[in-house]
């Protein structure tokens, strides 16, 4: 799989939802309340930031599910500006026995609930959906197409609760997808370990570099 491709699937390929997703839920099942499209406030950017593992996902959009077949799995870190409204995403996939790493910016649409990237040239959205959970979050995407909609679960370690995963499979539900559907990714068969310490320990060179041309200046 060429780098291109691998971050279309880390990023779970967003798709652009034009529609509301109030229709879709159930007004009477509290555990459907999460899909409803909320703004994005500064606290919800704080809550996003830091390292995340990308859990398991439903993809429906066949191209889609195909790539996401081929991650074993993926991790990466968020780097919210809240000033600009971007976030910086810094992604580390496993696909075709090798270590994939890219990196990029994520547009935030604040009113609407979304984050939004190019790919390929076109600009693909994603829904936030905070779980009860702060350890965790998902994206939706696709939520009006029956045949190509989406949902992604992502948490800050790699091995989730039965508690965390109710609460995916809830959302699964209530979206009228299939557990039977879902693709869950292998923490033990990382392979990018290893440069993410390198990553670390060039960051942290630099960081003392710059520190030091800001005394001696």
């Amino acid at each position: 799989m060429d780098p291109g491709a691998s971050s279309l699937v880390m990023a779970l390929p967003w798709a652009l939802a034009v529609l509301s997703l109030l229709p879709l839920l159930d007004a009477q099942d509290p555990a459907c309340a999460i899909l409803k499209p909320a703004p994005i406030t500064n606290a919800i950017l704080e809550r996003l930031s830091g390292k995340w593992f990308y859990i398991a996902a439903v993809l429906r959009h066949p191209e889609y599910n195909q790539f996401a077949k081929e991650i074993l799995t993926a991790f990466f870190y968020l780097t919210p500006n809240v000033m600009e409204d971007v976030i910086l995403l810094r992604q580390y996939l496993t696909t075709g026995g090798q270590c994939v790493y890219n990196s990029s910016y994520l547009q935030v649409q604040r009113e609407n609930g979304t984050l939004s990237r190019y790919e390929w040239g076109t600009e693909h959205f994603a829904y936030v959906l905070l779980t009860k959970d702060p350890k965790t979050f998902m994206f939706s995407y696709y939520p009006e197409d029956e045949l190509n909609r989406g949902l992604s679960f992502y948490a800050d370690k790699q091995e989730v609760t039965k508690e965390q995963l109710r609460e995916f499979h809830e959302a699964l539900k209530c979206m009228g997808l299939r557990e039977t559907e879902v693709l869950y990714t292998d923490g033990k068969k990382d392979l990018c370990g290893p440069l993410e310490k390198q990553h670390e320990e060039e960051r942290k060179k630099e960081n003392k570099g710059s520190q030091v041309d800001t005394e001696l200046g």
